[in-house]
């Protein structure tokens, strides 16, 4: 069985297709967070030069929520730096991740880019490439989709706008800072291939139909694991710690770590 992708990249010889994630732009505090939007904005100058496109995996921003008239202020250079690389016509494609999960229409306006809510099959030249953020795949656990759910239904995301910014981003940015020191631990090491659950969801979807790489964030430890021959789990990591990325170049998917 053929995936249908939702993206198709057609890329010369000299170009290539840049994957990030995990940023989490706001964490711990914020001189952390600006020396670490600095950092990437100095990977994002780097790979200007031969950049075809910019696939950003989620959790971009440790919190976000739109208001109807607000967002969460911070993050000016990065934002800044989005709009540059679309107004010099290079795509950007947004996945949403569990912190970031409640962008709506804001970013998709100021840069013309879509917002992607689930993983997708992509394809690049005659490569197929199945992507996401990587939240709630696989089996275990079940109480962060119970709240994904709940945090996804249009009666939470209205109750949350209803509360004043001054308290609700107070609320939510306590919670994300928890639930970050919470998952610290597990994020450091390697678990068996059955308790990976991305890794688990990957074998599911190459059961349906064959791709060529499968990349997702989310997981915080950067991993290339081979499902089969002929294809491969990615992890990319993250830039609190590792500075990793990923980058296509019309013939192979390659892991790398940004040295400035």
């Amino acid at each position: 069985m053929q995936a249908k992708p939702a993206f198709q990249f057609t890329l010369n010889t000299d170009k290539k297709i840049y994957f990030a994630s995990d940023f989490h732009l706001g964490a711990p505090n914020y001189q952390e967070s600006r020396a670490r939007e600095k950092i990437i904005l100095d990977w994002f100058d780097q790979t200007l030069t031969d950049a075809d496109a910019y696939i950003l995996l989620g959790d971009l921003f440790d919190f976000w929520f739109e208001y109807k008239y607000t967002v969460p202020k911070g993050f000016i250079r990065f934002l800044g730096k989005l709009a540059e690389i679309r107004d010099k016509g290079i795509p950007i494609v947004i996945f949403t991740g569990n912190h970031d999960m409640w962008m709506f229409d804001y970013l998709s306006q100021e840069l013309d880019s879509p917002i992607v809510r689930k993983p997708v099959s992509i394809q690049i030249n005659e490569q197929l490439l199945h992507i996401g953020h990587g939240d709630g795949l696989g089996g275990g656990d079940h109480v962060f989709k119970v709240l994904k759910k709940i945090f996804h239904a249009r009666i939470s995301q209205k109750l949350f706008a209803a509360v004043h910014p001054r308290w609700g981003m107070g609320i939510a940015h306590l919670w994300s800072q928890q639930s970050r020191k919470k998952n610290l631990k597990k994020d450091e090491s390697f678990k068996s291939k059955e308790e990976e659950w991305i890794y688990q969801y990957c074998l599911e979807v190459e059961a349906k139909a064959h791709h060529q790489y499968y990349v997702f964030g989310h997981r915080h430890l950067p991993l290339d694991i081979p499902l089969h021959e002929n294809s491969r789990y990615y992890n990319i990591g993250e830039w609190l710690s590792f500075q990793t990325y990923g980058v296509h170049d019309g013939k192979q998917f390659i892991l790398k770590t940004f040295e400035k």
